[in-house]
């Protein structure tokens, strides 16, 4: 568009704080929200019955979104919610003010199919991804989740797509992927994909190198201990430390530190709410075979750490992990029946017993047992 400015207010449905944006306008249009026309006219033109091409007609209704006056705006912005599908979907595909295309989404956020063409388009801005990101549409997750540029650019993405229940395994694998941590070669995929090459060791002179840049001047101290894989007990004191500095880290700094950090930061990485930061920490390549025996027996990780270690070949070989895995009430029934079948007896007549495992576990372990003849 060209012509004549006009200066609005940017406020989403679920904006918090007031911004101005500036909208480019054609004189024909401009000549609607000019805050010197008679109300009249801007009453008239929120109502959406313009004789303008869809990206201006929805630009002039925008602005009309923010006039003094309380009718026009509220018109404004019923005529904008309500308008036609063909007009509102060539507005979310064309290069339309990045505030417009915001509100927009807020507005229809629960229309799939809209949000898919929004999630297309390279004119919305990153914090509208981020928000596409999170919603409940399987369709826009894998859009934005193949968006390498934005997800590296723009933690905010990262941090919704790990914490949105509709991104899947693969989804996860892919991005961490993009961001150089690809899944183990022992790992089973559940889905047909392209084999990953196996991750790389990391020598501690390049986790020192990257912890100095991702962390900065607060954290320098930490360096050391952050790398250092020594089996002295970490105090107390300094396990308050990282976790207080792992909480001020971004979803991308939290990634980076599950890769290069030692167990101590895995360990509080890997009970992240986010999938992505927790997904990251259990596939370091520092991550030892303790480690994971005590993660498979551990009630503070997700269901979904435990699929990961289930799938992974070289760790179930360790019959710790088996057990830890059989006796878990947080691992999935199927998976945890599974490993029954590979325990010993006096394992299996404690879990008969054992009142901290799901009916169906104890039941099948008795049934193991009655087949062997043991009871």
């Amino acid at each position: 568009m060209s012509g004549a400015r006009t200066d609005e207010t940017n406020e989403t449905p679920a904006a918090t704080a007031r911004q101005k944006v500036r909208l480019t306008l054609s004189p024909q249009a401009e000549k609607y929200v000019r805050r010197d026309a008679p109300v009249g006219v801007r009453r008239m033109a929120a109502g959406g019955a313009l004789p303008l091409e869809p990206v201006e007609l929805a630009t002039v209704l925008f602005a009309l979104v923010h006039d003094p006056d309380d009718e026009v705006k509220s018109t404004a912005s019923e005529s904008l919610e309500a308008l036609p599908e063909g007009v509102a979907m060539t507005v979310l595909g064309a290069e339309a003010h990045p505030a417009l295309l915001s509100w927009l989404a807020h507005a229809w956020k629960d229309d799939g199919s809209r949000m898919e063409k929004l999630a297309l388009n390279p004119a919305v801005d990153d914090r509208t991804v981020a928000l596409l990101a999170g919603l409940p549409h399987r369709s826009v997750v894998e859009i934005v989740a193949n968006n390498q540029q934005r997800m590296l650019r723009c933690p905010a993405i990262v941090d919704a797509l790990g914490d949105n229940p509709l991104t899947g395994r693969a989804t996860i694998d892919r991005i961490l992927s993009f961001l150089g941590l690809d899944r183990p070669s022992a790992e089973v995929a559940e889905e047909p994909e392209e084999a990953s090459p196996e991750a790389e060791e990391i020598t501690d002179e390049e986790a020192a190198r990257t912890l100095t840049l991702l962390l900065g001047d607060d954290a320098s101290e930490f360096s050391n201990e952050l790398i250092e894989e020594s089996e002295e007990e970490f105090e107390e004191g300094d396990e308050k430390n990282l976790f207080a500095m792992i909480q001020k880290m971004n979803v991308m700094q939290k990634i980076k530190l599950a890769r290069m950090g030692n167990k101590e930061a895995r360990g509080l990485l890997v009970r992240d709410r986010n999938k992505l930061v927790a997904t990251a920490a259990i596939r370091s390549p520092k991550m030892t075979e303790n480690e994971v025996e005590n993660l498979a027996k551990m009630r503070a990780v997700s269901d979904e750490i435990l699929r990961i270690i289930a799938n992974n070949r070289e760790w179930t070989r360790n019959y710790q992990v088996k057990m830890g895995l059989a006796t878990n009430p947080k691992c999935p029934v199927p998976t945890a029946m599974k490993f029954l079948n590979f325990l010993q007896e006096r394992d299996l007549r404690s879990i008969m017993k054992s009142k901290d495992v799901a009916t169906p576990i104890s039941t099948h372990a008795r049934r193991l047992l009655h087949k062997k003849g043991k009871i």
